[in-house]
């Protein structure tokens, strides 16, 4: 199978299931931005952590392959027969966010992102699956969208939020808040 077909040489895209997209679709801008994600999410596991923390990523990575191809499909046919995130995905995020966030202070005020490359990275993960949950929920007023991806989406960019915080912890970083 060879990388370049030509079919999109006009501007034009399948969606799983075959209907022919503009690749200025909503439906590719917000399957593209998961996919970005999950770019940065692999950036930042490349980076020296504790490996459970990279464990995370990698499941994380998974789950949000699941999410696009639910946002890539035009068929619910083809939908009911993709993999699912479910609740409990959500439960996990939760319960590894409350894990990370016992051993951090208090939070009294935003913090400017940065302080170390590592959490820099986490930090821009967490605002691309902003922009991405923005994009589903945009998406979700034109054709239904599972609100358990919604759902996945926001739980996710807390945990970046929290992840990044550990890693500045776990790093000696300075966490700067900011002072309007």
């Amino acid at each position: 199978m060879k990388v370049y077909t030509k079919t999109g040489d006009r501007g034009k895209t399948s969606l799983v299931g075959g209907k022919r997209v503009s690749k200025g679709d909503l439906r590719l801008d917000a399957y593209g931005t998961a996919d970005e994600l999950i770019s940065h999410i692999g950036l930042l596991r490349d980076e020296d952590m504790v490996k459970s923390y990279k464990q995370q990523l990698i499941t994380i990575q998974n789950q949000l392959m699941v999410c696009s191809s639910h946002l890539a499909s035009d068929n619910s046919d083809i939908i009911q027969q993709l993999p699912i995130v479910d609740n409990e995905d959500i439960i996990a995020l939760e319960k590894e966010i409350d894990h990370l966030d016992k051993s951090l202070p208090p939070l009294n005020s935003f913090i400017l992102p940065g302080g170390h490359s590592t959490v820099s990275i986490c930090h821009i993960a967490r605002t691309v699956c902003r922009r991405a949950e923005r994009l589903i929920v945009q998406l979700d007023s034109e054709f239904a969208v599972n609100e358990i991806i919604i759902k996945y989406f926001n739980r996710l960019s807390d945990y970046l939020f929290v992840l990044a915080r550990k890693l500045s912890s776990d790093l000696n970083a300075e966490e700067i808040a900011w002072k309007p």
